[in-house]
């Protein structure tokens, strides 16, 4: 398998080569020359596979370049039950990522088991032993550079803590996540573990790792690597579990069903996307974003126009609070037929803080073939939304899942499965939780006292620079 920039101005190169990497060296994001297609009788022999089963059946056709049994030993390592030790109590910890009926026909795909309470375990576990794995075969170091708006930071700093060879260097916004997400990122005192708060929004922080990313010459010399969505592997990892729900929610593979994605890198929703085009029986995977709707405009008008920071809206789904969603370059570069000269303008315009008209190029009617339609949620609707799944189900999410919830019911249709991918477990959000129930949430026994813990972070502007002498000046010493 070789994979080849969106922009067109990259070499091709193979799953390591570009595993550590994160950005292409012309600005694009990685995507395999083509996708794997499972035929109706791959689907029926995966059926009844367990989760480190079809990962293996998964990955292995994306990361062709690592031994067979390398993998495999990876992957277990990976996906111990042991790991997903949060699931609630009516749920098989062994499944790693259960299923959970609502009523029928509408599931919640649990995906926050993991050691942070959030789905970005599923990748990121993986991505800390794959990036432990190819830099003892070459005998290498990395410093990760890495932008959160809340779970990926945590993910990644845990995923990575204590692992030889790798530093993290991870920036948040500074007071924009929640209290539990701040304290789970800052209270580790690895030291491989660096925590920088910008002072702006979300954007501000993926601006600069993209900045650094493209200058070529430093990226080289300090051996920046990135662990956000932008890096293919995150992405491949999480194409596995919607094969997962998918066969959870169905009895045989003549079904579709809907998936509803709360978004905000895009990511997410770009792993469905994937695994639909490898044959995946997928009807619609719905959009559900909060109010930075820029994602929901987009599929309902045809026009892609991220805001500025200063219009960028602080929310009670921070995790969410995202205008410029990286992971959809890759589903535009799909969407129009791997055009990098279009790319490259359109991504030129949204750098310049313009904006993009798919309609102006014919592409924006050929997205109901990709099947991906769109909705999105504000603060009074995800309170609405926790309110009546605990009250109806004694089910309790968290706000970025309840924005998922609220927007695939309004897509939901009779006779076809309607997938949630949770998001978080709603102890990350204990105020928002307290505003909607009145009570707080519970919590797993070795997190009670997280925001007690001593903390160790570095507030600094949002100014590339500063950022670039504070990586390099540690790693140094």
């Amino acid at each position: 398998m070789r994979y080849i920039s969106t922009r067109g101005k990259a070499p091709a190169q193979t799953f390591t080569e570009i595993l550590l990497g994160g950005l292409a060296p012309d600005g694009g994001l990685y995507l395999p020359e083509t996708y794997p297609r499972f035929s109706m009788d791959d689907l029926a022999r995966m059926r009844d596979m367990n989760y480190r089963e079809l990962a293996y059946e998964i990955l292995s056709r994306y990361a062709d370049d690592i031994p067979a049994n390398d993998l495999r030993a990876i992957i277990d390592k990976t996906y111990m039950p042991e790991m997903y030790c949060n699931a609630r109590p009516d749920e098989n910890p062994a499944d790693i990522t259960p299923l959970h009926t609502l009523e029928p026909g509408v599931h919640l795909l649990c995906l926050s088991n993991g050691p942070t309470l959030a789905f970005k375990d599923m990748a990121m576990q993986l991505l800390g032993n794959l990036f432990e794995y190819v830099l003892d075969k070459a005998g290498q170091e990395i410093n990760i550079l890495g932008a959160t708006s809340g779970d990926t930071g945590s993910s990644a700093e845990y995923a990575m803590r204590g692992k030889q060879g790798i530093r993290v260097f991870m920036l948040s916004p500074y007071g924009k996540m929640s209290r539990f997400q701040t304290a789970q990122m800052f209270s580790l005192q690895d030291n491989n573990i660096f925590n920088i708060a910008v002072e702006g929004v979300f954007d501000d922080c993926q601006d600069i790792v993209k900045a650094v990313s493209n200058d070529h010459a430093y990226k080289a010399q300090y051996k920046i690597g990135a662990v956000n969505s932008i890096n293919w592997g995150r992405v491949a990892a999480q194409i596995v579990y919607y094969f997962k729900g998918y066969f959870a929610a169905t009895h045989s593979n003549d079904q579709l069903v809907n998936f509803s994605v709360p978004s905000g890198n895009f990511g997410n929703v770009c792993a469905g996307h994937i695994a639909r085009m490898m044959g995946l029986p997928i009807k619609n995977l719905i959009v559900a974003t909060n109010e930075n709707d820029v994602l929901d405009e987009f599929f309902k008008t045809g026009i892609y126009h991220p805001r500025s920071a200063a219009n960028t809206y602080h929310t009670s789904s921070p995790s969410m609070d995202i205008s410029k969603a990286s992971n959809f370059e890759r589903f535009v570069a799909d969407l129009s037929g791997r055009d990098s000269e279009k790319l490259r303008s359109w991504w030129n315009s949204v750098e310049q803080g313009g904006a993009f008209d798919l309609n102006q190029d014919g592409l924006f009617e050929k997205i109901a073939d990709f099947g991906l339609v769109s909705g999105s949620s504000n603060h009074a609707n995800r309170m609405e939304t926790i309110r009546d799944t605990w009250q109806k189900y004694g089910v309790m999410i968290d706000t970025h899942t309840a924005d998922g919830v609220k927007v695939a019911l309004e897509y939901h249709e009779p006779g076809t499965p309607m997938l949630c991918l949770e998001t978080a477990l709603p102890a990350k959000f204990e105020d928002a939780i307290h505003e909607a129930l009145g009570c707080n949430p519970e919590r797993p026994p070795t997190m009670q006292d997280m925001e007690r813990r001593p903390q160790r972070f570095e507030r600094m502007p949002a100014d590339t620079e500063q950022i670039k002498n504070f990586v390099a000046t540690h790693t140094k010493s």
